[in-house]
């Protein structure tokens, strides 16, 4: 009988058992794309570099520690001017912990949250003069006629920090929809003290197509003041039809914003379906394609609508993944404990079970590192905390340091 290759046959206690030898795996060589599975689909890219981009590897010795891990599905983090975290759970409560991570308030007062599915209470950030008012904003999915919505609201942090004063739904994000799938969202800051808010498309076909209408607020970027109007002289200000706060649009799930420290550019990236996660260059009025121009699939392996991934008017992504990563929050490395982070871009990444490390160059990808994969978490959130160190919730319930 001939030898069967890469196959041995062992016999004993009267059973046989086979053990199929694995080949080797190839070395990945210095320079390959981190990524080595195959893509969903044949779509080309618009230029080169828009994908797996060459890896790169972090020369510093780097730990991650676990500093909490009694947190109820986090989902925002921020740091206080006192280098305390202030973190959201999707349960509807709030948690500030130390530094080194010791519990230290919890908050409970706030708007009753729908927390099925995607929904529950989402982003949450300070103002920009939190040392002197003391105001705190957070969205979250909020019960109304006709289903839930993304809500934004906002509250003044009391003096014994375990609840929130005076709180006040400032805008909510129509039309209603009684889904349960993709809000978005993150809320940032910008030098004036607007918001720039982040609203998912709601996800399902039957209402996905509002992200290319101007006369619905999920699928954008929405750019308000304090009080919740409209920033004067938007983009779409005195326009037939439009809301005026929209500053972009066309978007699936964008679940992180992060401004750019080197440009002062605002920066997203979004869930696309199957493949197609997107980074993006935020910019007043562009329109950025979804559900009419992607480099996903749909999760059923047919095209999304006629399957273009170029359209004149469209804006293409800085960079875009295939198969998808699930990016959620990002964060801009802005510390100075490792020297060859600064200015890279840090992704978080749910289906990815890893953080993506990108570094930019001229608004271009042109190296992408996968950290964490050890872990086997779903990172939700990022940001640099005060002692320059990268820090990371995950759904797990977990709060990392990541540094030196």
């Amino acid at each position: 009988m001939p030898p069967v290759s890469s196959k041995k046959f062992i016999w004993g206690l009267g059973l046989l058992s086979v053990i199929i030898a694995k080949p080797a795996l190839a070395q990945q060589k210095e320079g390959d794309p981190v990524e080595t599975k195959s893509p969903n689909s044949d779509y080309q890219s618009a230029f080169k570099g828009q994908t797996r981009a060459p890896g790169v590897k972090t020369q510093t010795a780097i730990t991650a520690t676990v500093i909490t891990s009694d947190l109820k599905s986090p989902w925002g983090l921020c740091v206080l001017p006192d280098g305390r975290f202030l973190i959201s759970e999707k349960v509807g409560t709030m948690r500030i912990l130390k530094a080194d991570g010791e519990a230290d308030k919890k908050i409970t007062n706030l708007p009753a949250v729908v927390a099925q599915g995607q929904g529950g209470l989402l982003d949450v950030n300070i103002d920009p003069d939190f040392a002197n008012n003391r105001m705190v904003y957070w969205d979250y999915a909020e019960a109304v006629a006709g289903g839930n919505v993304l809500a934004i609201a906002k509250g003044k942090l009391a003096a014994n920090e375990s609840s929130i004063e005076d709180i006040q739904v400032i805008y909510r994000a129509l039309p209603a929809y009684r889904g349960p799938l993709q809000y978005g969202s993150r809320i940032l800051f910008d030098k004036q003290g607007n918001l720039f808010v982040s609203t998912g498309e709601r996800s399902g076909n039957d209402i996905r197509m509002k992200a290319q209408d101007l006369d619905a607020a999920i699928g954008k970027v929405i750019h308000i003041t304090k009080n919740g109007l409209p920033v004067a002289n938007g983009p779409f200000a005195g326009k037939a039809g439009a809301l005026p706060e929209i500053f972009a649009y066309g978007f699936r799930n964008p679940e992180g914003m992060a401004w750019n420290p080197v440009t002062g550019e605002l920066w997203e990236a979004e869930f696309g379906p199957r493949g197609g996660d997107e980074i993006n260059i935020i910019r007043a009025g562009n329109n950025y394609g979804w559900p009419v121009v992607t480099y996903g699939i749909e999760y059923s392996g047919s095209k999304v609508g006629d399957g273009i991934q170029q359209k004149e008017g469209v804006t293409q992504p800085v960079y875009y993944w295939d198969p998808s990563i699930s990016p959620s929050g990002i964060a801009f490395y802005t510390g100075t404990a490792i020297p060859e982070w600064k200015n890279n871009l840090f992704v978080g990444g749910l289906g990815g079970s890893h953080i993506a490390r990108l570094i930019i160059s001229n608004n271009k990808v042109t190296g992408e590192e996968r950290l964490l994969k050890d872990k086997g978490e779903r990172w939700r959130a990022l940001t640099t905390g005060k002692d320059g160190a990268l820090y990371g919730v995950t759904d797990s319930g977990k709060l990392y340091r990541i540094g030196k």
